[in-house]
C-alpha cells in the first residue's frame, strides 16, 4: 500500500517550496537536509507530505519520548491507512547498577518495565517485516540491538489464503533446539531426574559461552527453554518465558535460543581444532559444577 496522507488542510505559505526542496534532496540522494521553523508552523505536515512523494519506509528520531509520543499521534492521524509504530524504551525506571568506594556500597540494577510499551515495539519489529508502508516513531533508544531480522523472520508466518502451511512451528523448532544442546552438552549423562538435567544443561552452556555476568542471563534463559520443553513433551500449559524479569514472545525467545546454539557450535569446533580432533571430552564439566558460581 502506498502512503496516503489524510487531511483537510494543503500545504501553504513556505510549506509547498520546503515540500519540493526536501523531496528533490532525497531523491538526489542528500544525506543531511534541515527543515527549520517555529512552534507551530507545520513542520510535521510537511515531514507527512515529503513521506508521500517519495514513498519510502521512514524512521522517525525523537530525543524523548514525550515529544515521540506527540509525533507518533500526529503521523496517526496524517496517515491512517499506514503503519505507523511507536518504537521507544519499555523501561518506565531504570537505576543501573553502581559502586560507591567511599563507602565499599554496591547497587544493585532495578527496572520497571511497561509491558504495553513492549508491545508496541513488537508491533513495530513486525511491520518493518511485513509492510513497506512503515513509519517507525522512535527514541534514541532505537540505536541499540533487539536481534537479528534474519532470525526474527525465521519465525514469522506469513499466512494468506490459498497458502498451504507446513506443520512445523515454534514450538518444534524449540524441542530440535534442545535436543541438540543435550547431544553437545549432557552426553556423559544417562538416568538423571529432570530437575538435575535442566541445572547442569544451564549451567554448562552458560559456563561454556560466557564469562562474568552475561553467564547469569544464559543460565536463566536456558533453564526457562528446558522448563518449556519439558512441558511439551509431557503436554502441559506454559507461560511465555521471560528474559531479565519480562515476559517475551516465543519466537523472538526461541531465536536467542538458537543463537546460543549456534554460538555453542563455533566454540567446540574450534576446540576440537586446536586439540587436534575430537577427544572423548572435550569440557570438564565436573570442574565447572564444583568451582564456578554463576
Amino acid at each position: 500500500m502506498n502512503f496516503k496522507v489524510v487531511s483537510n488542510f494543503k500545504p501553504t505559505g513556505d510549506q509547498p517550496q520546503a515540500i519540493e526542496q526536501l523531496t528533490s534532496g532525497l531523491q538526489n540522494n542528500k544525506k543531511f537536509q534541515v527543515l527549520l521553523g517555529v512552534t507551530g508552523s507545520g513542520k510535521t505536515f510537511s515531514i507527512a507530505n515529503v513521506i508521500k512523494n517519495v514513498q519510502r519506509p521512514t524512521l522517525v528520531i525523537s530525543h524523548n519520548k514525550t515529544l515521540a509520543a506527540q509525533l507518533y499521534q500526529e503521523l496517526r492521524d496524517f496517515f491512517p491507512e499506514n503503519a505507523v509504530s511507536y518504537f521507544v524504551s519499555y523501561y518506565d525506571y531504570y537505576q543501573p547498577e553502581a559502586y560507591v568506594p567511599t563507602t565499599d556500597t554496591y547497587i544493585a540494577k532495578e527496572t520497571e518495565i511497561n509491558d504495553e510499551i513492549d508491545k508496541l515495539r513488537l508491533a513495530a519489529t513486525t511491520n518493518i517485516l511485513t509492510r513497506n508502508d512503515t513509519i517507525v516513531v522512535a527514541s534514541v533508544s532505537c540505536i541499540y540491538n533487539i536481534g537479528s531480522p534474519l532470525e526474527f523472520g525465521k519465525f514469522a508466518f506469513e499466512i494468506k489464503k490459498g497458502v498451504k502451511l507446513s506443520r512445523k512451528s515454534i514450538l518444534d523448532r524449540l524441542l530440535d533446539l534442545m535436543i541438540a544442546f543435550e547431544a553437545l552438552f549432557l552426553n556423559d549423562i544417562g538416568g538423571q531426574d529432570r530437575g538435575e538435567m535442566r541445572f547442569r544443561l544451564s549451567l554448562r552452556v552458560a559456563y561454556f559461552l560466557r564469562e562474568g555476568r552475561e553467564r547469569k542471563t544464559i543460565f536463566n534463559e536456558m533453564r526457562e527453554a528446558y522448563n518449556i520443553r519439558s512441558s511439551i513433551v509431557h503436554g502441559d500449559e506454559y507461560d511465555l518465558p521471560r528474559v531479565e524479569g519480562r515476559a517475551v514472545p516465543l519466537n523472538q525467545f526461541v531465536a536467542r535460543i538458537e543463537g546460543y546454539l549456534r554460538e555453542s557450535l563455533r566454540k567446540f569446533v574450534e576446540l576440537a581444532q586446536q586439540q587436534g580432533g575430537l577427544p572423548p571430552k572435550l569440557v570438564n564439566w565436573d570442574d565447572i559444577l564444583f568451582t564456578e558460581n554463576l
